[in-house]
């Protein structure tokens, strides 16, 4: 039973090992030359006005999270869509119970503050 996986622990270790050869690899051949163009902020050619290194606001990072969740609610809405045929009065009822819940936690939050910006 075990020779059976022994290709997979081979692989795995050889991926480790081939990880660990090109970090260490990397680092010791890499270039450490410092240039205006490595540190500039932005590739699009904007220049920057202000330094890469400045603190976000906790409230960007709340917004975003917040956004994560939601969206990812939301994506439960297609595969009810793509059956809503072939489902009966349970299935319809689960989804409006689903919807009035995210919406709930959307006015929670709309409410607390959680989108505004200022």
């Amino acid at each position: 039973m075990i020779e059976s996986y022994i290709p997979l622990i081979l692989m795995v270790t050889l991926g480790f090992l081939f990880a660990f050869v090109f970090l260490i690899l990397s680092e010791w051949m890499g270039a450490r030359r410092v240039t205006r163009e490595k540190i500039t902020t932005y590739e699009s050619g904007m220049v920057p006005f202000r330094t890469a290194r400045e603190r976000f606001s906790v409230k960007f990072y709340l917004i975003a999270m917040s956004f994560i969740v939601f969206d990812i609610e939301v994506v439960f809405l297609y595969p009810w869509a793509v059956s809503f045929s072939s489902l009966d009065s349970v299935g319809f009822w689960a989804m409006i119970v689903f919807v009035i819940i995210l919406f709930a936690g959307y006015y929670y939050e709309l409410k607390k503050g959680g989108l505004q910006w200022d």
